[in-house]
């Protein structure tokens, strides 16, 4: 699990440093010599879709989502295991069937041979990366129900 999660981390970190650059070198080009770097939204969009869905497996596995815990000191420890139970139950239902209609998407996608408007590349191969990305974290709040309990912080 570890190597997955390093995996995921460098794969969402380099995203982020490449839309950065990406961003930086856009400006320079627009600010200095009044040209926009050419398909730099698409590439921006693309990336964010990367960071986006590399990072979300971690999220879940860390327990970092919002949560709302204002009732649990009124709640039994049972209580409390049985929320964690139904709600990662119904996370990874959710992101199973998302995971799903995505791949679906990305069929439809491939078939047609969708690509960016101005770099031409392919969207299918991305539309998968995200069913894949929804499948692994749906996998660990399937785990994450099988221990009875919520995401552990990476301090932990």
């Amino acid at each position: 699990m570890k190597r997955i999660e390093k995996f995921l981390s460098i794969v969402a970190a380099a995203a982020l440093f490449a839309m950065m650059l990406l961003t930086f070198i856009d400006v320079i080009g627009r600010k200095f010599f009044d040209e926009s770097l050419t398909g730099s939204l698409e590439l921006t969009e693309l990336l964010m879709l990367v960071l986006i869905f590399f990072a979300l497996p971690l999220t879940s596995l860390y327990g970092e989502h919002v949560i709302f815990d204002l009732l649990d000191r009124a709640v039994s420890q049972t209580g409390r295991r049985l929320q964690h139970l139904l709600s990662n139950g119904i996370c990874a239902l959710m992101l199973l069937g998302a995971s799903w209609l995505i791949v679906e998407r990305a069929q439809r996608t491939a078939e047609f041979g969708d690509v960016t408007s101005q770099l031409a590349i392919e969207i299918a191969p991305f539309h998968f990366l995200v069913a894949v990305a929804l499948a692994l974290t749906a996998l660990i709040h399937l785990i994450l129900m099988a221990r009875g309990r919520p995401g552990q912080s990476a301090a932990h």
